[in-house]
């Protein structure tokens, strides 16, 4: 998932940065709010890290004016200020929640799942396109109820297409929602992530293929018979 951390600690970024790449997270870092609002004017993220004493302003501000102009992005804030007022504060001007510094790489990431299992439930059910079944909680999809054991990077392609499922997706767009700014993408990386979840999904029996819309992006379609739904997170059709 693309997610944006507004910090200008190096020592926290870099760390942060490397266990949230690790877990499957696609990070852009702004070390100032003009950054920041460069960042979300060329990138569409699902959640922003926000710490409040930056170079150039307050972080909270900032998010208030985010919420002004309609950004819903769920943001969690990273600050050593934890008095009971500022806590308050910091709810009241649109953040989900709240992480006092020192950071611990586990709980960030345990608290950035839970944030975004409360947004992802209101509006994304489980995932369901032949016989396979993506969860974008815990990241993991199943063939006929077993599990699809595959890289991150594949995964993250996977729920691409998913989301997405019988239209096409412009590679562009794929490309957006995988790799931070400033990583270094060959130019065949995606052909390659295509290439091997291709290999896959025909390996675990899956009723689904992708196809390549030349010149465009990609599609994933249904072999076959194959029907698909999708499905609430209780299972019901």
């Amino acid at each position: 998932m693309r997610t944006l951390l507004v910090d200008h600690h190096a020592d926290l970024t870099r760390s942060v940065r490397a266990a949230l790449d690790d877990s499957g997270f696609a990070v852009d870092v702004a070390r100032t709010l003009e950054e920041a609002s460069t960042a979300f004017s060329c990138a569409s993220y699902e959640i922003l890290l926000l710490e409040l004493a930056l170079p150039d302003g307050d972080g909270l501000h900032w998010l208030r004016q985010l919420r002004r102009d309609g950004h819903s992005v769920p943001a969690i804030i990273l600050s050593s200020l934890n008095d009971i007022d500022r806590r308050i504060a910091i709810f009241n001007g649109g953040a989900d929640d709240f992480l006092p510094k020192p950071v611990s790489a586990d709980e960030l990431i345990a608290r950035m799942r839970a944030v975004l299992r409360r947004s992802i439930q209101v509006t994304e059910p489980l995932l369901t396109f032949g016989n396979l079944t993506f969860d974008p909680i815990s990241r993991q999809a199943f063939v006929g109820g077993r599990p699809l054991k595959i890289a991150r990077r594949e995964l993250c392609i996977l729920e691409q297409l998913l989301n997405r499922a019988g239209r096409t997706v412009p590679r562009t767009q794929m490309e957006d929602s995988l790799y931070a700014f400033d990583h270094e993408v060959s130019a065949n990386a995606l052909e390659v992530g295509i290439y091997r979840l291709r290999g896959h999904l025909a390996k675990s029996g899956a009723t689904l293929r992708i196809e390549t819309t030349r010149g465009i992006g990609y599609i994933l379609e249904l072999t076959g018979a194959a029907s698909a739904c999708v499905v609430d997170r209780t299972g019901k059709q």
